[in-house]
């Protein structure tokens, strides 16, 4: 498998417009666009599995649910990720959906190509979406290409026995 090195864009308008258009928010306040060259076969679901897990880690419990106040599942579920809501999938993506009382937001991951990609959508429902945000956004933009590195090194190691690319 190659693996070469994350890019990525931020700002609203510098995300693909067809990576913005599978997103399910009326307006975007805050975008961002990384994707990895990978030629390793599997889902965009397999993908996203392979990024955050099936329940979320306690860091990232820290962060969605202590920062950001998102209310994610605590189960695992074929209807979530990581907690994020499975909102929408199509052939070669996937969105995850949740939401604060103060910001709404999108995961999309695509896998196509031999390229595999993660792009954050939100939107700033109250005020405070915009001052909490910013500064954690500093650090999803650090996280975010080892997180894909990561799901690449999981994606194309299967584990004993198995054929398949791991979830």
């Amino acid at each position: 498998m190659t693996i070469r090195s994350a890019g990525g864009v931020v700002g609203t308008r510098d995300v693909p417009a067809s990576v913005r258009a599978l997103g399910s928010l009326s307006r975007v306040d805050y975008g961002d666009h990384f994707a990895l060259s990978a030629d390793a076969e599997a889902t965009p679901e397999q993908w996203a599995r392979a990024m955050f897990g099936n329940v979320p880690s306690a860091v990232e419990t820290l962060l969605w649910r202590g920062f950001l106040g998102l209310r994610l599942d605590r189960r695992r579920s074929p209807d979530t990720v990581a907690g994020w809501r499975v909102g929408g999938r199509g052939e070669d993506w996937i969105r995850l959906e949740a939401a604060s009382w103060f910001l709404t937001g999108n995961l999309l991951v695509r896998a196509a190509g031999g390229e595999v990609s993660l792009a954050t959508l939100l939107r700033h429902d109250r005020p405070l979406g915009r001052v909490v945000w910013p500064p954690l956004s500093a650090v999803h933009r650090l996280l975010v290409p080892g997180v894909l590195r990561d799901a690449a090194a999981k994606v194309s190691t299967p584990r004993s026995g198995d054929r398949e690319p791991r979830p």
